[in-house]
């Protein structure tokens, strides 16, 4: 298989990954007007700190490896968190006694297209 039959499935995959995302947010009602939606993602992406959040969660961190990351007491990262939680760009998933957070489809793309802009040094 040549490189270019290997991105279109890999961008396939990427795309029914985000497809059973969206309808797995419909079915808990998690979908909101796209306006308010926009809002929400704005103002939440706006703090450098859930940015980083954002970026030191991928492959999955508990509350305490985040804590300690940035130096945050248990208020400071529940309200980081939640924020990202409730603009969609990261997931809670509790294993155990530990809840460990991990970027979502939204949040993985946001990443990516930070990633390229830095690339192209704007």
């Amino acid at each position: 298989m040549n490189i270019k039959g290997v991105n279109e499935m890999v961008e396939d995959a990427l795309k029914r990954k985000k497809e059973a995302w969206l309808e797995e947010l419909k079915k808990k009602g998690k979908l909101i007007d796209p306006k308010e939606d926009h809002r929400i993602a704005w103002r939440t992406m706006q703090n450098r700190t859930r940015r980083e959040i954002l970026a030191f969660v991928v492959g999955g961190k508990s509350i305490e490896e985040i804590k300690e990351r940035f130096n945050l007491g248990d208020a400071e990262v529940k309200l980081h968190l939640d924020m990202l939680e409730n603009a969609l760009y990261v997931e809670s998933v509790k294993k155990g006694d530990e809840i460990y957070y991990y970027p979502t489809p939204r949040g993985e793309e946001y990443l990516e297209n930070v990633e390229k802009r830095e690339e192209k040094g704007s």
